[in-house]
């Protein structure tokens, strides 16, 4: 009988240390696990940066008309990388130090389908090819030459993915070649959405060109399961925006994922995750990092190391954009 509660006192403050907080964290807002079934009343669309409102349009249309989590959130952030005007995704997004444009995605459905692609180069919609790659291939990411063949003969098109403005801004860059760039309201790298449908399930996708001016061959988070982004259709989803490296070193989105499965909000959770990654390194000056997270009782937050990170969020009633709270701010 000692032995036995000796190993049940063990597990718990176990299960407890593995996600960095104390049994008696964990019960400051302890609540039953959510279940599957207990969805929001209606479907519910978030997604990051200022750019996620025209994105969660073109994905509540899809939702409106009988379509799935996993079309929505395609749709939504195809909406992103196609924009010319957008820097930091897709067509438009600012090169790399030796003035190539590299793109990154993700995606998962409820059932717990992934795909991704890295290091992609010429083809506008990567979130699409990352699709492709969950449906059509024993995989979950390729990367350069050969996630383009992939996608070539899936029927994509090459194209330039360096504009005039892009191209413009990457040679003004290289009059100092200054290496250390700042992540930052101006600089914000990536559209992460999360989506529950009419049906309850829910799925989500990440797309970005990275780090602008980044080393040649540097991939971020965006294209890592569980870093950028996590879905569990039985707890929720988040995704995350910022420097990738630190998202990675703590797989970010899935440690969010498993503090809602502990109970916790969306908003704590995301909260969690910050101050672990501000745990995780030296110095975080200068450095952004925010994650969106979306319950499947349809509750959503999102936090972040400085000011200025928003998300847009999608519903019956409207499509707003949503301020995250943060620690710092830019002047600190």
């Amino acid at each position: 009988m000692i032995r036995r509660n000796f190993l049940k006192i063990f597990g718990w403050s176990t299960a407890a240390g593995f996600v960095g907080v104390s049994c008696t964290e964990s019960t400051k807002e302890s609540s039953p696990k959510i279940k599957a079934e207990s969805g929001p009343s209606q479907p519910i669309i978030v997604s990051t940066w200022k750019h996620g409102i025209e994105a969660n349009e073109a994905a509540w249309k899809v939702i409106q008309a009988g379509g799935s989590a996993l079309d929505a959130v395609e749709k939504g952030v195809m909406v992103t990388e196609s924009d010319p005007n957008n820097q930091s995704v897709g067509l438009g997004g600012l090169p790399d130090r030796d003035g190539n444009v590299t793109l990154d995605a993700c995606i998962m459905n409820h059932k717990g389908d992934c795909g991704a692609v890295a290091f992609l180069k010429e083809i506008e919609n990567p979130i699409a090819v990352a699709r492709k790659v969950m449906e059509e291939t024993p995989h979950v990411l390729l990367v350069g030459q050969g996630a383009q063949e992939f996608a070539l003969s899936q029927g994509f098109e090459k194209k330039n993915l360096l504009t005039d403005s892009a191209r413009k801004a990457w040679l003004e860059w290289k009059k100092n070649e200054n290496y250390v760039t700042p992540v930052n309201v101006e600089n914000h790298d990536t559209i992460s959405m999360l989506a529950i449908d009419k049906a309850g399930n829910m799925s989500g996708a990440c797309t970005t060109s990275g780090l602008a001016y980044k080393m040649h061959g540097r991939v971020g988070d965006s294209p890592i399961i569980g870093a950028s982004l996590f879905v569990d259709n039985a707890i929720g989803g988040a995704c995350a925006t910022g420097v990738g490296e630190m998202v990675i070193r703590i797989v970010g989105s899935h440690l969010v994922v498993e503090l809602m499965r502990q109970g916790y909000t969306p908003q704590k959770a995301c909260q969690l995750a910050v101050e672990r990654i501000i745990e995780k390194h030296d110095s975080v000056k200068g450095k952004q990092v925010g994650f969106l997270a979306l319950n499947k009782q349809g509750e959503s937050g999102a936090y972040s190391i400085y000011e200025g990170f928003n998300y847009a969020k999608q519903t019956q009633e409207s499509n707003s954009l949503i301020d995250g709270v943060y620690i710092h701010k830019w002047s600190d």
